[in-house]
């Protein structure tokens, strides 16, 4: 009986390893599939009102050039 059941254990387990894998995408990669491309670094800067760091495309400017972390900053203004 406990050879029945280390017999089923191990066909399950290799069952998991040879189908499991392609379903979760954690083999190797397919040929053909496009890279995906990875954002660098970007830069960062203080919001002016209340100094919270953001990236610099996510922060909103003043007619000043100031950057704000969003809209109700920039209308409030800089401390």
């Amino acid at each position: 009986m406990i050879r029945f059941v280390f017999l089923i254990a191990i066909v399950g387990i290799a069952w998991w390893w040879i189908f499991g894998r392609r379903r979760g995408g954690q083999g190797k990669p397919e040929t053909g599939a496009p890279a995906q491309k990875q954002a660098g670094p970007q830069d960062m800067v203080a919001c002016a009102h209340c100094g919270v760091h953001l990236p610099k495309p996510e922060a909103v400017a003043d007619a000043e050039g100031r950057l704000f972390c969003g809209e109700a900053h920039r209308l409030a203004g800089p401390r």
